[in-house]
C-alpha cells in the first residue's frame, strides 16, 4: 500500500564521459547492469542524492583502467513500485525468497553463490554481492510466475513487479574512532523499469557566497554567471 513513491528522487550515476554525453543526447540509450555481483539485482544504478559518491565511483573505475574519462550524470527518478530494503515488508520478502532458493539449490545438489570480498578492500565489506543478487533476481522471477499464473486462472493479479530496488549500505571506515557512522554509507537505487527515469541532466556544482550580494559581482560581460566548481564568489 505504501510502496509506491509519491515524490521524485535525484540520482547520480558515475560513468565514462562518453556514456554521459550519449545519455544527454539520447536518453533512451539506457544500459542495464547484469553483473552477477550487482548489489540490488540487475538495473541501472544510481547513488541517491549523492553526487560525491558517484564521482568517487567514476574515479575508481578510471584508476582501474575501466573507463577513459570519469564523469557523473544526474537523473530525475520516479521509483514507482519500489522494493525498498529500508522497508520491513520487503526485507521479509527477501528472506522468504532466500529460503525458497536455498531449498531449490539443495534439491538440485547445487551450491548457492556467496557474497565475497575484493582482495584490495581492507574493510571487508563484501563488495561482490553474488548471493544477494541471485536472491533478488529469483524473487522477481517468482513474482512474474505468480502474475502469469493469476492472469491465466483469474484474469487479474494483485502481485506487482518492482520498478526499482533501493537499499542503504554501511561501508568503509567509521567517521572517527567509536563512531557508528561510516564514511561511505550511502543509498543505492537500481532502476529495473527504464520508464522510471524521467530525464537525465548534467549536474552543476553549488556555489558558495561570501556576502549578501552573492551574484552581482559574478556576472560576465555576456550576461552569464561565472560558475566554476570549488571557487567561491568574490566579494
Amino acid at each position: 500500500m505504501y510502496n509506491v513513491g509519491s515524490n521524485l528522487v535525484l540520482g547520480f550515476h558515475g560513468c565514462d564521459q562518453a556514456v554521459c554525453e550519449t545519455l544527454l543526447n539520447n536518453p533512451n540509450r539506457i544500459r542495464i547492469s547484469r553483473e552477477s555481483f550487482d548489489w540490488l539485482g540487475h538495473g541501472m544504478y544510481f547513488w541517491e542524492n549523492n553526487y560525491a559518491r558517484a564521482w568517487d565511483w567514476a574515479r575508481y573505475k578510471y584508476e582501474r583502467g575501466e573507463i577513459n574519462s570519469p564523469a557523473v550524470i544526474g537523473a530525475v527518478l520516479d521509483l514507482g513500485y519500489c522494493c525498498d530494503f529500508l522497508s520491513t515488508e520487503h526485507i521479509e520478502m527477501f528472506k522468504d525468497s532466500y529460503k525458497k532458493l536455498f531449498d531449490l539449490y539443495k534439491t538440485s545438489n547445487k551450491v548457492l553463490p556467496k557474497n565475497k570480498d575484493l582482495r584490495e578492500d581492507k574493510h571487508k565489506d563484501k563488495l561482490l554481492r553474488e548471493l544477494d543478487c541471485v536472491v533478488i533476481e529469483h524473487m522477481c522471477e517468482d513474482i512474474i510466475e505468480q502474475m502469469e499464473n493469476d492472469l491465466t486462472v483469474h484474469g487479474f493479479t494483485k502481485h506487482k513487479l518492482p520498478d526499482s530496488v533501493r537499499g542503504a549500505f554501511l561501508e568503509g571506515s567509521p567517521a572517527f574512532e567509536g563512531s557508528g557512522i561510516y564514511e561511505k554509507t550511502h543509498i543505492q537505487i537500481a532502476i529495473r523499469n527504464p520508464n522510471c527515469i524521467k530525464g537525465f541532466f548534467l549536474p552543476r556544482r553549488e556555489r558558495i557566497s561570501l556576502n549578501s550580494d552573492r551574484d552581482i559581482g559574478d556576472i560576465s560581460d555576456n550576461g552569464f554567471f561565472v560558475s566554476e566548481p570549488g571557487i567561491p564568489y568574490n566579494a
